[in-house]
């Protein structure tokens, strides 16, 4: 029994560690589009954020594509999105399906 449980617990460490850098389970395509209605007026088409929106609230706005965001899990990205942080509100009527696909578009950016 013992043979058994070290390689299956082997395996179950090495899915929660790689979990992370797993693709968002969402639709990107659909998240762009989401993106484009809910978030690109402050956010960019792009995700690299509007100097005047920025200077307007006074807060440093990172490009969304950049490493400090996506070093970010989904879990945290979701969050930020249903709750706000800092200046930023929350989005409003997003479903839970809806926030996948945003993230899976997000996923996209990196390294833009």
């Amino acid at each position: 029994m013992r043979q058994i449980a070290i390689p299956l617990t082997f395996t179950l460490i090495l899915m929660l560690l790689t979990a992370s850098t797993l693709p968002a389970a969402g639709d990107a395509a659909a998240g762009k589009e989401l993106f484009a209605k809910k978030c690109a007026t402050c956010h960019g088409t792009a995700g690299e954020g509007k100097d005047a929106i920025a200077k307007m609230k006074k807060v440093e706005m990172k490009p969304l594509g950049s490493k400090e965001i996506q070093a970010k899990t989904d879990a945290d990205l979701v969050k930020v999105m249903r709750e706000g942080s800092g200046k930023m509100k929350p989005v409003a009527d997003l479903k839970d399906k809806d926030t996948q696909d945003i993230v899976a578009f997000l996923r996209t950016l990196a390294g833009k």
